[in-house]
């Protein structure tokens, strides 16, 4: 029970984060880890930014409450799908945070090779196909991205995460939003100028 209060505590503490950034205003966006041979999930109807104890819930991989009069988020499949597909991935966050969900309702990506920090950590972030919220049909379409990438943006909806820290998975999901913004401003002031293959190329072999 002491690892779980841990990873409870780290769920609250960064929701509370994301809440004072707006990263996930109001009752949008969940967060999840691994834990046992499931996962850690905030409940359905949860703020992010207001969390306790009560709003994280024991969920199977078969998507399946193991707390009785807990109801884990509607996109718990999309969690589940994520971790099993990457074993690496123990942390995960979605959000709708104001520019990235501006780029995933604007129906843009943004794999465009723009700064240099971004090309390192994400490579590229792309956009998934529109799939109703908590859908299999969103998880499918969503899903696909998994292999290669840690972070999604998601058609009309918002913008997913995954990494082996909270710390990580965090970190990155405010290197995203601030990438978006320098998207949109660079549009504004006449369009991007980006790295040349050549360049990105170079940027991605520092990763080792």
């Amino acid at each position: 029970m002491e690892i779980r209060h841990e990873l409870e505590e780290l769920i609250i503490a960064y929701g509370k984060r994301m809440g004072e950034k707006n990263y996930t205003p109001g009752y949008s966006g969940n967060i999840s880890c691994r834990y046992d041979d499931g996962m850690l999930i905030t409940t359905s109807g949860s703020s992010n930014g207001y969390l306790k104890s009560e709003h994280i819930v024991f969920t199977g991989f078969d998507g399946r409450s193991r707390e009785e009069g807990k109801k884990p988020s509607s996109e718990k499949l999309l969690h589940i799908e994520f971790y099993k597909k990457r074993p690496d991935i123990n942390f995960i966050i979605h959000v709708h945070s104001p520019y990235l969900s501006a780029f995933a309702s604007s129906g843009k990506s943004l794999e465009e090779p723009i700064m240099a920090e971004n090309v390192f950590y994400f490579g590229a972030i792309p956009l998934a196909e529109y799939g109703m919220p908590s859908s299999q049909d969103l998880v499918d379409k969503t899903a696909k991205y998994f292999d290669k990438y840690d972070a999604v943006l998601m058609a009309n909806h918002g913008f997913i995460i995954g990494s082996k820290t909270m710390d990580d998975a965090y970190m990155k999901l405010e290197l995203a939003e601030s990438y978006a913004q320098v998207v949109l401003l660079t549009n504004m002031l006449g369009g991007p100028k980006p790295l040349t293959d050549k360049d990105a190329q170079a940027v991605l072999a520092l990763r080792g």
